[in-house]
């Protein structure tokens, strides 16, 4: 039986409307789920003001949203993994399971992928801001039992708000799956957005790396350090550069200061202080591009150590001007990272079971909207540096 929900509609630049859609059939592996949680991303964003992401065009009506947590409603007549109420993550990268990247496991970068809220495929795949999705159940993840305990789905320490925030740790832990990091490394991480904190924080408790964080807003690095999510921190002025001498001399002028950057003493956990030794950051063993500026890509062939790793995770201008000799010479490798694999089931264990000195996530959720009706304002808020009352703006969330 045919079931109409309520759904967000973007029919153009800034026009979002409520609009009824008719749900497709459930069929036997699929289960439906009533959304409660998704946060706002940052392609989310740029489709929202320029219906477009990057030279990603939107052909028809689409609905945003891919972060996103909620409750099993009904299942398929083949499911047996889950049930009606069952709390659940949503991985909303739908791969064709049947060619060789997926076979190899690597099905984020299938090229048939179809992608909730993405119009790079056709027709676009509909996103989550809506009362309800059909899905497929393999994509539906809760805890594997026995973690805690998961008699409802997700642990019962992990929120649905957690639960929308498996999504970007998940490309945060992807990277760091592809960077194979060393335990202790020190790391640079290039942006203090929601992906970039969420870098620092999981390399932190992954790996126990030390982690010094860069961005142009300094209230943003202070909460990373204050917050846990990072060891130090370097501002990168505000310069910008016209010629291609000048821009390679800012990012060494960057570099240079992210390596003159001192560890930052804990005072108030000593414990958490032990490694603390007063000394300089150095050249770095990895850099995590999370900003997709050019000169800060630039600064990180010129801040990472020799045999280091840079990670390109930051969406930005597809085409840069880099200091390729400065890498290769010292076999700093560039690599490529795109959203993630095979991640869902470790990320919510990390969250029903990390150690003390995790940093509290639910501080990076700093504006939260309910409604549908209240979508528009969400996206609104998002745009934002701080809020009408100077309160920072991290990440949005709307709950349904």
């Amino acid at each position: 039986m045919s079931t109409s929900v309520k759904a967000s509609v973007l029919y153009g630049a800034r026009d979002l409307q409520v609009t009824e859609r008719t749900l497709p059939e459930l069929r036997p592996q699929d289960v439906r789920v009533a959304v409660k949680s998704t946060g706002l991303c940052g392609s989310d964003l740029h489709y929202f003001n320029h219906f477009r992401n990057g030279d990603i065009l939107v052909r028809e009506p689409i609905t945003l949203g891919h972060e996103s947590a909620g409750v099993v409603t009904a299942v398929g007549s083949g499911v047996t993994s889950l049930q009606p109420g069952d709390r659940v993550a949503l991985e909303v990268g739908q791969p064709c399971e049947q060619c060789e990247l997926c076979d190899a496991g690597r099905y984020n970068i299938c090229k048939e992928m179809k992608f909730r809220s993405s119009a790079k495929a056709f027709p676009h795949a509909q996103g989550t801001l809506q009362e309800e999705i059909i899905h497929p159940s393999k994509y539906c993840h809760k805890a594997e039992c026995p973690i805690l305990t998961c008699r409802n789905g997700l642990p019962q320490n992990v929120s649905l708000e957690q639960g929308a925030l498996v999504e970007p740790l998940s490309v945060a832990l992807h990277a760091l799956d592809r960077a194979r990091l060393a335990k202790g490394s020190a790391v640079l991480v290039f942006g203090a957005g929601t992906v970039g904190l969420l870098v620092a924080a999981i390399t932190k408790a992954v790996t126990k790396s030390r982690v010094v964080i860069a961005d142009i807003q300094e209230e943003r690095l202070r909460f990373a350090v204050k917050n846990h999510f990072a060891d130090a921190y370097t501002v990168v002025p505000p310069k910008r550069p016209a010629t291609l001498e000048e821009k390679l001399a800012f990012a060494k002028e960057v570099a240079d200061a992210v390596q003159e950057q001192e560890w930052q003493e804990r005072t108030e956990s000593p414990k958490e202080a032990d490694w603390h030794d007063g000394s300089q950051v150095g050249e770095v063993d990895a850099t995590f591009e999370c900003a997709g500026v050019e000169s800060c890509l630039q600064a990180a062939i010129y801040a990472t150590a020799p045999g280091g790793k840079i990670m390109l995770i930051g969406m930005g201008n597809p085409i840069q001007t880099l200091p390729i000799s400065a890498a290769a010479l010292r076999e700093v490798d560039l690599i490529g990272v795109f959203r993630y694999a095979n991640t869902y089931g470790r990320v919510i264990d990390l969250l029903a079971n990390h150690a003390d000195d995790f940093p509290d996530l639910s501080l990076l959720v700093t504006h939260r909207f309910q409604g549908m009706e209240n979508i528009p304002k969400a996206f609104d808020m998002a745009a934002k540096v701080n809020d009408e009352e100077g309160k920072l703006v991290i990440k949005v969330n709307v709950t349904m």
